[in-house]
């Protein structure tokens, strides 16, 4: 079974995250065929090996080795399905590159996921994060996901309400390990309003030629303000967000906002969201770097790897950028990454 599964011994995760954190899979695995994936967990199983599954690497940090089998999920695809006179469904295989595919639809005059262009990462590794930005979220146009369910051995094709999507959370992030994302689907359509609320998105198309925007030129204009604030993986190793904005109560902002009147804030249906990076920047740690490891001096939500840093430089680092704000604010920020091979952000003093 060994050579139907190309497994791979003693590989090197660095390439494998944009944090390029040197790590070590004890065994690795290229999955290209969603029919290989059963065979593969059994081969894990048969060895009594715990299994991880890897899409682009930028939503997690590895604190140390990983003594299992790491499954790389690179089942590429992509096609149209009821295709009508205004909207169609976009399939993705799991291993498709996010960004790559938003660009495809929007080339192809369909709206809903140009705001959410280069964001790094895989198809099948969006849904678990519901990533989001400037005002849209994946939820907004997911219509299904195909998944293998390990607990109960069953493949499942889970709707949109059943995937439990919240604010960069999923059914499948509360349930760590226990689904296997294989496709998804996406509703997309040619008329559907542009999502232009943002300040910077607004500023950026307004300076453009005097046009009305399509889907594309919002994309792109979303990619020049991303490459304006945000560092590239490939030239600075970064997760990119490394903490969730957080959703505090009416009162708590109230309470804040008397204290910080300029504190960008966001209302929404259960409190109100307020900056993370603003909260961060406030206590001084925008472009703060060690010998190692800092965060990025354009935005302080990005922590950096400039210099060869472990998974624990960067974890210790985000843990004293959390209790900074908390002493200050009062507020407690999360972490968006995941933490393979070792313990996540040291306990708050």
């Amino acid at each position: 079974m060994k050579d139907r599964l190309p497994v791979q011994e003693q590989v090197d995760l660095q390439a494998f995250n944009s944090l390029h954190v040197a790590a070590t899979a004890r065994y690795f695995l290229e999955l290209r065929e969603s029919t290989l994936l059963e065979e593969a967990l059994a081969w894990a199983q048969e060895r009594g090996l715990d299994t991880l599954f890897l899409g682009g690497g930028s939503n997690l940090v590895f604190a140390g080795d990983f003594p299992g089998l790491v499954v790389h999920m690179a089942i590429r695809g992509r096609h149209w399905e009821q295709i009508e006179d205004d909207e169609a469904t976009l399939v993705l295989g799991a291993g498709e590159n996010w960004h790559e595919a938003v660009l495809y639809a929007t080339r192809s005059g369909y709206r809903g996921i140009e705001n959410l262009a280069l964001i790094p990462g895989t198809a099948g590794a969006a849904p678990v994060q519901n990533i989001g930005a400037y005002g849209v979220e994946l939820c907004d146009t997911l219509v299904s996901v195909t998944a293998f369910d390990r607990e109960t051995g069953q493949w499942l094709r889970l709707s949109r309400d059943e995937c439990r999507f919240g604010y960069r959370d999923s059914l499948f992030k509360r349930n760590t390990g226990r689904y296997v994302i294989t496709e998804i689907r996406l509703r997309l359509s040619r008329s559907k309003p542009l999502q232009l609320g943002y300040r910077d998105l607004e500023e950026y198309l307004a300076s453009l030629p005097d046009r009305e925007p399509d889907a594309l030129a919002v994309a792109e204009a979303v990619m020049a303000i991303r490459r304006r604030k945000l560092p590239d993986p490939q030239q600075i190793p970064n997760a990119g967000s490394f903490f969730k904005n957080p959703v505090i109560s009416e009162a708590e902002y109230e309470q804040l906002k008397e204290q910080h009147p300029d504190m960008p804030a966001y209302p929404q249906s259960h409190g109100v969201k307020v900056a993370a990076a603003w909260l961060i920047d406030q206590c001084g740690w925008k472009g703060y770097r060690d010998q190692k490891v800092g965060v990025h001096n354009r935005q302080a939500l990005v922590l950096i790897n400039h210099a060869g840093g472990s998974g624990q430089d960067i974890l210790a680092l985000a843990g004293r950028i959390r209790e900074s704000v908390r002493e200050r604010f009062g507020v407690v920020l999360e972490m968006e990454p995941g933490v393979v091979g070792g313990a996540g952000l040291p306990p708050l003093a």
